[in-house]
């Protein structure tokens, strides 16, 4: 049984933090565009590492946007949540005044994999370089998965429900379907997204352990998924929030719809067991389908995971081909995120507000760095492609095993 249409979870608001843009607009360009931002890590501490290439935010000044007393006790993963939630909540023109029952009819949901490590790094070498008076008490909280949830409620006053969801890279597209049911649920409004910084010392050292990382020196081709030159994934920082909100409340307040949210499937199928998660990602995929009510020759584009191993990519393009039927092979594909890396939790984020643009914008954004691909899939490459996708299928999986599908239905505004 569907919801009540007034129910509806609808996108209003979009922030993005991102290594090709700082905020929504820049983002979209750049994507848009195909531009390519890997480049070499330039992280203090960082160069001796085997680790070259990296998506690195830039362009981004914490202080030009956040109070001094959050940035002292926050880590950098914590700095680009608090910065694209008010994105975010600007693009929507939400003001808690604006929303019956405030605050306590506003939540948050966020997920995290890497969590403040570069603050954590810089207590713990003060704990053994000095002692334990010049730890700062904020280190019990700073490195924290949970941080950005509660410091986006703690700065905005949000007191309606809030959580994190712990669930691998899958866990960014996961904490949008967790915001979305607790609006069908009765929440008005819940601000829900993801933001990574994995790009410190320890945080990288922690990252070397995966097989699956790219040791790729040449930024151009250190991420290149659905080609026989693929050699893994290139993890990068940065993230972005959204709005998610009641359509009625919406509506009432006379916001515009952007999208909505239709439909969400969730698997696990074990770590780096990638021939395994073509059943398991065809499984939420068809828990997505079903959950929309969408049939698969309905969708108009599918962000792929895109991970960059040739088993992992093989598996994703067959799970589309049992998904999706015939349908599979007409269905254009893309992965932006070749273009600034992959940013664990907060890429299927970034990937979903790409896809909510694309339905605004009529064009599918291409995959940089990605020509010769080897798979049977219609990957949308060197240019972006005119079309008018009505309902977008966002992809992904985790290293841990979790795999998640996310259906995106275009909404009024566009």
């Amino acid at each position: 049984m569907s919801e009540p249409k007034d129910r509806q979870a609808a996108i209003t608001g979009i922030g993005v933090v991102a290594p090709n843009g700082t905020s929504t607009d820049t983002f979209w360009k750049a994507t848009q565009e195909g531009l390519s931002v890997l480049d070499r890590v330039t992280r203090e501490g960082c160069e001796h590492l085997p680790l070259k290439v990296a998506g690195e935010v830039r362009a981004f000044d914490p202080a030009a946007t956040i109070e001094e007393r959050f940035l002292v006790q926050t880590d950098r993963f914590t700095h680009y949540a608090m910065a694209a939630a008010d994105f975010a909540l600007d693009d929507a023109r939400l003001t808690p005044s604006g929303i019956p029952d405030a605050p306590y009819s506003i939540g948050v949901v966020t997920a995290a994999g890497s969590g403040g490590g570069e603050f954590g790094q810089r207590e713990l070498q003060r704990l053994w370089g000095k002692g334990s008076r010049f730890v700062g008490p904020y280190q019990s909280i700073a490195w924290f998965y949970a941080a950005s949830t509660g410091q986006v409620s703690i700065r905005r006053g949000f007191k309606g429900p809030c959580s994190v969801v712990a669930s691998d890279e899958a866990g960014g597209l996961d904490a949008l379907a967790h915001a979305a049911r607790a609006v069908r649920r009765g929440t008005d409004v819940i601000v829900a997204g993801s933001t990574e910084a994995p790009l410190a010392p320890y945080s990288m050292v922690c990252q070397l352990g995966y097989a699956e990382l790219s040791r790729e020196t040449d930024p151009t081709r250190a991420y290149r998924p659905f080609t026989e030159g693929a050699c893994g994934f290139v993890p990068a920082e940065g993230g972005a929030m959204l709005v998610i909100e009641a359509a009625g409340t919406a509506e009432e307040r006379g916001a515009g719809i952007r999208a909505v949210v239709a439909g969400h499937g969730a698997t696990f199928t074990g770590a780096s067991r990638w021939a395994e998660s073509r059943d398991g990602l065809a499984h939420a995929v068809r828990q997505a389908l079903a959950e929309a009510g969408c049939a698969p020759e309905e969708i108009d584009v599918v962000f792929a995971d895109a991970l960059g191993v040739p088993e992992a990519d093989r598996a994703e393009a067959l799970a589309l081909a049992d998904a999706l039927g015939p349908h599979a092979a007409r269905v254009p594909v893309t992965a932006p995120k070749t273009g600034i890396g992959r940013g664990y939790c907060a890429a299927p984020v970034l990937d979903t507000a790409a896809a909510v643009l694309a339905m605004e914008h009529g064009l599918i954004p291409p995959t940089p760095n990605v020509f010769d691909v080897c798979h049977d899939l219609d990957l949308v490459t060197g240019h972006a492609r005119v079309a008018e996708p009505r309902t977008a299928l966002v992809l992904s999986r985790g290293l841990m095993g979790s795999n998640s599908a996310l259906v995106l239905r275009a909404g009024t505004r566009q």
